[in-house]
């Protein structure tokens, strides 16, 4: 998460953008209980288990949607976790 902070930039205020070295791209999805469960639930990820390999794979998936930015979708995907959406 402090990547996805350090790398991003969104120009409001959440993702600074100041690690200039690291490409939105090479950033890997985390998945916490919140995006494992939506992930899953909308058939993103298929590994029983929740592990690097699975944020990896999110990660991919995410990528058909915006290949320079995929983990841009952590924040929706976490939010509807924990709103209990989906």
């Amino acid at each position: 998460m402090f990547l996805r902070w350090m790398v991003r930039n969104d120009n409001c205020g959440v993702d600074f953008g100041i690690w200039q070295r690291i490409l939105p791209a090479q950033l890997i999805c985390p998945c916490d209980v919140h995006v494992d469960r939506v992930a899953r639930l909308l058939g993103l990820i298929n590994r029983k288990q929740t592990d690097w390999l699975t944020a990896v794979e999110l990660t991919q998936a995410l990528k058909n949607f915006n290949t320079h930015d995929p983990v841009k979708y952590d924040f929706a995907l976490f939010g509807l976790g924990v709103e209990g959406i989906l």
